[in-house]
């Protein structure tokens, strides 16, 4: 069955014969841009977006993955930060950050005479809460994973098939998702909530996240490492930390990380 999807994702860049590829460095866009510099070679071009949004460890290891994976990488800046519709937090706030993110990359596709935006949307984005995509396709956008039904886990499962060293990276959606619809975001917040989740990391814990509510920090980790948290972390030090960043209270949600919480307000 994955060979293939694979096989299905060759077919629709052999079609395309040049294509940009919005990059992000997370699995998703990261395995599109590794099937489209197989097939199209420097006819392939990855491009990430750079904004106070995206964590410079992020964009570190899109550099690293890019070069690795052999494909062209250039950086442009998008400037949604300056767009009250998305500042505002909005609960279609993706659609005006996407929206930003093709008005940069279509013109320059035209320009450098590619004729195809290429995203990493996969098939389980198609059923959640995802406003940005239909900003994506009102600007052509083409997402390969989600035509050919290819799921996160099977992005992860096709990514160690092909090799790539990151295919268990965990999934890391923009800074501005940490914030509850409504509350304004500004570049200060999104640096504290940024420099929170690089502390815990380097504690040890990956796949984590801070919720960051008007001056509190709550953070999310896998329920089974809940207990380890508390136990073996130095909480009044941790404390201290993250009060340095700008927080107040700091706090642990008890019900342990899931994808989307924040949009539980929605139902």
């Amino acid at each position: 069955m994955l060979d293939k999807k694979i096989e299905q994702l060759k077919t629709i860049f052999k079609e395309m014969d040049r294509a940009l590829i919005a990059y992000s460095g997370g699995i998703d866009s990261t395995l599109v841009a590794k099937i489209a510099r197989d097939v199209l070679g420097d006819r392939a071009l990855a491009v990430t977006a750079v904004s106070p949004s995206l964590l410079p460890e992020e964009l570190e290891d899109a550099r690293v993955q890019a070069a690795e994976i052999g494909i062209t990488h250039e950086l442009v800046e998008t400037r949604e930060m300056d767009n009250p519709n998305y500042t505002s937090n909005p609960v279609n706030r993706c659609y005006f950050c996407k929206s930003e993110l093709h008005d940069t990359l279509k013109p320059l596709a035209l320009q450098r005479g590619y004729s195809y935006v290429v995203d990493g949307v996969n098939a389980d984005d198609l059923r959640d809460y995802r406003p940005g995509i239909q900003a994506a396709k009102e600007r052509g956008a083409r997402s390969p994973l989600a035509e050919v039904g290819v799921t996160k886990a099977e992005v992860r499962e096709i990514s160690f098939q092909l090799g790539l060293t990151w295919w268990d990276k965990p999934a890391q959606p923009c800074l501005s998702s940490r914030f509850p619809y409504g509350e304004e975001i500004t570049v200060a917040k999104l640096q504290r909530v940024g420099r929170a989740e690089v502390y815990l990391r380097k504690l040890g814990y990956k796949n984590i996240r801070v919720r960051s509510q008007e001056d509190t920090a709550r953070i999310e980790l896998p329920p089974e490492q809940i207990k380890d948290f508390i136990l073996n972390t130095d909480l009044s030090k941790l404390v201290s930390v993250f009060q340095e960043y700008g927080f107040i209270f700091v706090t642990l949600d008890l019900e342990g990380y899931r994808s989307g919480k924040l949009n539980r307000v929605l139902a």
